[in-house]
């Protein structure tokens, strides 16, 4: 952390290629050799969500909770790989620091986005009246599996894949609390302080009303050992656990 830092400063722009568990010790060197100073440094967070076997030492789940309020720093998730390899291109462009969060693995959707990564806005993957569905990063597959379900009970959901954790994009949001009313925030990391909490700060400052939020994540405890797909079932992040949450406590 403190080598990129001298790097950027000498004119450089690294890039930090970091399991998100582990940058967790460089905490300090983020805000005061890095963001404090404004300085142009990538930082690629492999691993960022459950890993599964690994365990409870390697699960990725604090990084957007302990990084999203750090000034200066622009932070994103992206849904595929292409998307990563976009927004890592617009990553070097900047001149400040940027985070990228990306979990094990792959995903079976195909390339979504149709423009180059823009600095703060959303995609929206489907459109739908009934509810919106906003994911983050790995679980914009999930979501869109989770729409497909739901519509075969007539509920039209929008999907909006995030993209951006910081800043956010304030349109897409006022736009859905204007328009759906009820949102289902789906990420693939801890409740407490997480990207849910950061639109439901948003939603307070802006002061919009009657909206229904309800997030969807990891609860505040160390998750255990255990295959990926294994946990994600446990933890009710599979899209068919999601619709039950949806039918039960939002719909009604």
């Amino acid at each position: 952390m403190g080598f990129s830092a001298g790097l950027a400063r000498g004119g450089f722009k690294p890039v930090v290629a970091v399991y998100s568990t582990f940058l967790q010790r460089g905490y300090d060197q983020m805000i005061h050799d890095i963001c404090l100073q404004d300085l142009p440094v990538v930082f690629c967070l492999d691993r960022a969500g459950l890993v599964g076997e690994d365990g409870p030492t390697h699960h990725g789940v604090f990084d957007i909770a302990y990084l999203r309020h750090m000034p200066n720093l622009i932070f994103m998730a992206p849904s595929t790989p292409d998307e990563l390899k976009d927004m890592l291109e617009f990553a070097l462009r900047q001149n400040g620091p940027v985070a990228i969060r990306y979990p094990k693995g792959s995903t079976s959707i195909p390339p979504s986005f149709t423009q180059p990564t823009q600095l703060g806005k959303a995609e929206v993957l489907k459109e739908g009246k009934d509810l919106a569905l906003i994911s983050i990063g790995s679980m914009s597959e999930i979501a869109l599996e989770a729409a497909h379900i739901l519509s075969k009970k007539k509920i039209g959901s929008m999907v909006v894949n995030a993209r951006f954790i910081k800043p956010l994009d304030k349109d897409i949001l006022e736009r859905i609390c204007k328009d759906v009313k009820r949102i289902v925030i789906i990420e693939e990391g801890v409740l407490d302080g997480g990207f849910g909490s950061a639109v439901l700060e948003f939603i307070e400052r802006e002061n919009l009303k009657g909206v229904r939020v309800k997030r969807i994540g990891l609860p505040d405890r160390f998750i255990e050992h255990g295959k990926r797909n294994e946990l994600f079932l446990k933890y009710n992040l599979t899209p068919q656990a999601i619709c039950d949450v949806i039918m039960n406590e939002v719909m009604k």
